[in-house]
């Protein structure tokens, strides 16, 4: 017998009667996938639960097999269940990953149903949030780990580009230096938009280099001596660059600034 995350016995489940109820109109996969969803968000199904087997939620669905399995893919491609094979198989509920929710923040980017302007936005409230935090929990680990990320952005100057790559990295880890996981998640959430924020941002300026890079070297620094004022003066004038960039699509724009300094 397999047990959920809280040690609960998790064959029950498979055999429960009145969990579910029958579905009968609309796109009915959906409709069983959303039940599902509203089970595990209430709390009756938790992460490692696993769900009935196919055969048993067709009964209390009252649907076929085919509607079934439509709708464990929609709940799999979301990232909410997890299905194994074998005797000990099954569909089992897993907690979403960041960078599951990421996916579907990066699809609304990509149909401008968000733009990196808001995306910088957001960054902007969430990250000089944070820097409170950062600057009173980080610990060596964390700023030795920030330094190590400010090296392989020196290193790809030196080789003559700037990684934006490594600038994503470094903020996702200068926010889990706040020791706060519904924070932190939040930023991981937003980690492709981010990324994509930044690529649009050198798009308008392309002679990224050395400012920013060293602006990271001082937060960091900034962090080490427990100077809140200091980190928030520095990331406030980093994302504000940023924030000026993406609003623009190419340089000339009024409004936006020279393209000879860091994003």
């Amino acid at each position: 017998m397999t047990g959920g995350v809280d040690g609960r016995p998790t064959e029950g489940l498979s055999t429960s009667v009145g969990l579910f109820t029958p579905v009968a109109s609309g796109r009915i996969s959906e409709l069983i996938a959303d039940q599902i969803r509203g089970l595990v968000r209430e709390g009756h199904l938790r992460p490692g639960d696993r769900l009935p087997s196919e055969r048993d939620l067709c009964q209390q669905f009252g649907v076929s097999r085919v509607t079934v399995r439509d709708a464990l893919r929609l709940l799999e491609g979301a990232g909410m269940i997890d299905t194994k094979v074998g005797a000990r198989g099954g569909a089992f509920v897993k907690m979403p990953t960041s960078a599951k929710i990421g996916e579907g923040i990066t699809d609304m980017l990509s149909m401008s149903a968000l733009h990196a302007d808001e995306v910088t936005e957001a960054r902007m409230i969430l990250e000089l949030g944070l820097v409170p935090l950062i600057c009173e929990r980080a610990t060596e680990d964390d700023l030795a780990d920030l330094r190590r990320i400010c090296e392989r952005a020196d290193a790809a100057l030196a080789a003559g580009h700037h990684d934006v790559g490594c600038s994503t990295e470094f903020h996702l880890r200068f926010a889990a230096a706040a020791h706060n996981r519904p924070l932190s998640f939040l930023l991981e959430s937003l980690q492709a938009p981010l990324r994509h924020s930044l690529e649009e941002a050198q798009a308008v300026a392309p002679r990224m280099g050395r400012p920013g890079v060293a602006e990271h070297r001082a937060l960091v620094e900034a962090v080490a001596a427990h100077d809140v004022e200091a980190a928030r003066s520095i990331m406030t004038r980093h994302l504000g660059r940023t924030a000026r960039r993406v609003r623009s699509k190419a340089p000339g724009v009024p409004g936006s600034p020279s393209t000879g300094s860091e994003v």
